[in-house]
């Protein structure tokens, strides 16, 4: 249906940036919204965890949405939009940046050996760290003078965004105490992305573990 409404690359790279300037304005809009809404506790109860949470709900969502675009794109015909690709997968990393912050900054206040304790000890931590810093290593390589660096290697790290995204997912499912419907909609959802990528999945997990071995 979507191939019979827009014929092939019928969306051309001047509207992209202009989805990437409402990206863009979006985001950042939301990123202060949630502080100040948790600045004049108009959060909720909690607006620590509240702010925690929106946060690391906006990261996966902007993650997901990275996922979305190559299946998208190729169903559709829209080459261009493979311009939103890297917009959402940094702002994706913004936003987990925003989440591990508020955390050390409120939860923690900047006590890094707890920091450090709460890593080795509680399961759902480690996962969600080990998924920040594969994450920071994605959005930094996506400068584009590192692009050109790392060559072939460049789209080996980042395929790593299928490793992330279970990471994640474990990290949220995991977190939460007793209402588990959220984190199993996401996990859903990433399931479905997944099985359209389904060739390409396989192949780097097949990768990763004859590495390992």
């Amino acid at each position: 249906m979507i191939r019979q409404l827009l014929p092939r690359n019928a969306i051309k790279p001047q509207h992209v940036k202009i989805v990437q300037l409402l990206l863009h304005l979006g985001c950042w809009w939301w990123l202060g919204r949630g502080y100040w809404l948790a600045l004049n506790d108009r959060i909720g109860g909690e607006p620590v965890e509240s702010l925690i949470h929106l946060y690391g709900d906006t990261a996966l969502q902007l993650l997901l949405a990275t996922l979305v675009v190559s299946p998208f794109v190729r169903y559709s015909r829209q080459s261009a939009l493979m311009r939103l690709r890297r917009p959402l997968g940094l702002y994706s990393a913004l936003f987990a940046c925003a989440h591990l912050t508020i955390y050390i900054a409120y939860d923690l206040q900047f006590q890094w050996s707890t920091l450090l304790s709460e890593v080795v000890k509680r399961p759902y931590i480690t996962v969600g760290f080990c998924a920040w810093l594969l994450v920071m290593a994605l959005a930094v390589t996506s400068l584009p003078k590192l692009v050109r660096r790392l060559g072939r290697r460049w789209k080996q790290l980042h395929n790593c965004i299928y490793l992330i995204a279970i990471l994640v997912c474990i990290h949220y499912w995991w977190s939460v105490k007793a209402d588990i419907a959220e984190p199993a909609l996401y996990c859903l959802i990433l399931s479905v992305l997944l099985f359209f990528r389904g060739d390409k999945f396989l192949r780097y997990f097949g990768q990763l573990f004859s590495t390992i071995r």
